[in-house]
């Protein structure tokens, strides 16, 4: 006996939903209450519960089609009613149950057709690997770059591919240990949640898959014979055995890295990433290529021994370094001229961009996207104020040094600015809320959640310091720290880089005085910090004597939005925080 799995009803307004991701497949024992799938609506994603127990006979939704609420789903029942479910794992094809028969025949001749006996293979006696949740408004990603190639070797855990999401970069480990037996999605192709990336298994299960470690190329099936060799000696991967012995590793990763530049790109990531452990970021990748570095010759000087942008720079830097020193020599009268040149030099990473056209990563086309947006559903304006803050500067050069001992991290300003900030925030709630504009409400914050933006090589990432109004000036510069450290090393997750409430910004780290912040959607308001700059001032004394000092001023800038703010109430909020800090009364926050 058999029981339809039905679409339940998700909420008054809604009327279908979208399957998002199967979390079972035809053929799984299911428990009754045990997940089953993932429904994505316009208000909630959420889970649907097997209502019984039994074998998964038959899927009906796939995912990414949309069902009415109400309608069927799947079927659970006995399995022996079902005797062929195995092909039916891909739901897609129902006409696919003759097939099986034929199936064991097509590795029989794995010329013809390579990806055929891949398909049956993988579910029989592999794992496959699919994209995991990476958040809960992330609902696919890009793979853009797989760490492994196809016959290699993986343990449990270990790090497979990166996939790249509109929040994110991350890294997809391993389930299962075992030989990488398939790959189904290539790098810079799209995968929804629950996708199923790749197979791995025993590699005597699938002795024509190595052609799929290089899908691209069709020029390359006449190579399957030597393919299999692959997991027993790694042949598809010359650095491969270079990378044992570290002497002749360097000589030998020249030579494959100038072909590839050429032609066969999908190689080349994989001969490096093969040949080193160590995370490399693709913009990395790519200043090495263009300025001829081996990255295996390297020691990087990020977290974990991760190598940095400006690691490649200055490997470019001492490449070039014996050419410019003989130039003074020479000529040793014009040597302002020489240095006006130097100092006029186009940096390696400049004149690797010169005259060329790429693709905007995924992370850029969301900023662009969600800019123009903001600009375009409110109404924002921009006010400014300059700070005096010679009282903060004072209370920082005496603690820093007992503050780094005593809590392990730096004590910047930007502590005591956020400190004011989520205090002006809980006097002007007005601030801390956000719109619905198609609802028509606002929602107005129960906690001071906020974002601080890091400025990355991928671009601006907001991480969210959640619940701020709690934190001292202590908890705060720890936040900030970690917060900033991990997002700059990709380590931050999803949800850390959502729920805000608030945003500030720091563009005068680059030594900006002004600039007029856009606010962060569905936010209302964005402060931003110019530079600290010393000049002298109107200073008016206890006795009302107005005097001339050197003083640390800098500016601060408040976009808000006027559907919601009124310019009197935006500078009320803006002067309360210039006078908190001003005040410099931070005593107790240590």
């Amino acid at each position: 006996m058999s029981t339809e799995v039905t679409l339940p009803a998700l909420g008054e307004s809604v009327t279908e939903g979208t399957v998002s991701r199967w979390l079972k497949a035809v053929g799984d024992t299911v428990e009754a209450d045990e997940p089953l799938l993932e429904v994505s609506t316009d208000k909630v994603d959420t889970e649907v519960p097997s209502p019984v127990s039994g074998t998964l006979l038959e899927i009906r939704v796939r995912e990414d089609e949309e069902a009415a609420v109400g309608s069927v789903l799947a079927v659970i029942g006995d399995p022996d009613s079902a005797p062929a479910p195995a092909p039916a794992a891909t739901p897609e094809p129902p006409s696919s149950e003759p097939t099986p028969p034929p199936a064991p025949a097509a590795p029989a001749t794995p010329a013809p057709a390579p990806a055929a006996p891949q398909a049956p293979a993988a579910p029989s006696k592999g794992t496959e690997v699919t994209l995991p949740a990476l958040g809960e408004s992330v609902t696919e990603g890009t793979v853009s770059r797989w760490l492994k190639a196809v016959g290699d070797t993986v343990e449990a855990d270990e790090p497979l591919l990166e996939v790249s999401t509109d929040k994110v970069d991350t890294e997809v480990p391993s389930p299962v240990s075992g030989t990488l037996l398939e790959i189904r999605v290539r790098e810079d192709e799209d995968a929804a949640v629950g996708s199923v990336l790749a197979v791995i298994g025993d590699p005597g299960s699938a002795p024509a898959l190595a052609p799929a470690a290089t899908p691209e190329p069709p020029s390359s099936e006449p190579t399957p014979p030597p393919a299999p060799a692959a997991p027993a000696t790694p042949t598809p991967a010359p650095a491969a055995p270079a990378a044992p012995a570290p002497a002749p590793a360097a000589p030998s990763a020249p030579s494959p890295t100038a072909p590839p530049s050429a032609g066969s790109n999908a190689v080349a990531p994989r001969a490096t990433s093969s040949s080193s452990d160590v995370y490399v970021t693709p913009l990395v990748r790519k200043l090495a290529k263009e300025n001829g570095i081996d990255l295996g010759s390297l020691t990087g000087t990020g977290v974990g021994g991760r190598i940095r942008k400006q690691d490649v720079l200055d490997a470019a830097e001492k490449a070039k370094a014996p050419t410019p020193v003989p130039a003074p020599a020479q000529s040793p009268a014009p040597a302002s001229s020489s240095a006006r040149a130097a100092s006029q030099e186009v940096s390696a990473e400049a004149a690797a961009l010169r005259g060329t056209t790429e693709k905007m990563s995924r992370l850029r086309k969301v900023i662009a996207s969600r800019m123009v947006d903001s600009l375009r559903v409110s109404a924002q304006l921009t006010a400014t104020v300059e700070v005096d803050m010679t009282a903060i500067s004072r209370i920082r050069k005496a603690e820093k040094a007992a503050f780094k001992a005593r809590e392990g991290v730096g004590l910047s300003y930007l502590p005591f600015i956020t400190k004011a900030i989520v205090e002006a925030l809980k006097q002007n709630p007005k601030f801390n809320a956000r719109i619905d504009t198609e609802a028509g409400t606002i929602e107005y914050g129960a906690s001071e959640n906020v974002g601080i933006a890091v400025d990355t090589p991928r671009g601006l990432l907001v991480p969210v310091i959640k619940n701020a109004g709690d934190l001292n000036i202590a908890g705060l510069a720890h936040q900030i720290g970690d917060l900033a450290a991990r997002t700059r090393d990709n380590k931050v997750t999803p949800d850390e880089l959502a729920g805000g409430t608030f945003t500030i910004t720091n563009y005068g780290s680059a030594g900006a005085l002004f600039d007029t912040p856009i606010v962060n959607q569905p936010e209302v308001a964005i402060l931003g910090t110019g530079a600290l700059v010393k000049r002298p001032v109107v200073v008016t004394n206890e006795f009302g004597e107005d005097t001339i000092a050197i003083r640390d001023m800098m500016y601060i800038s408040l976009s808000y939005d006027h559907r919601l703010i009124d310019g009197a109430v935006a500078a009320r909020f803006l002067t309360g925080v210039k006078n908190r800090l001003e005040e410099g009364d931070f005593g107790g926050e240590f």
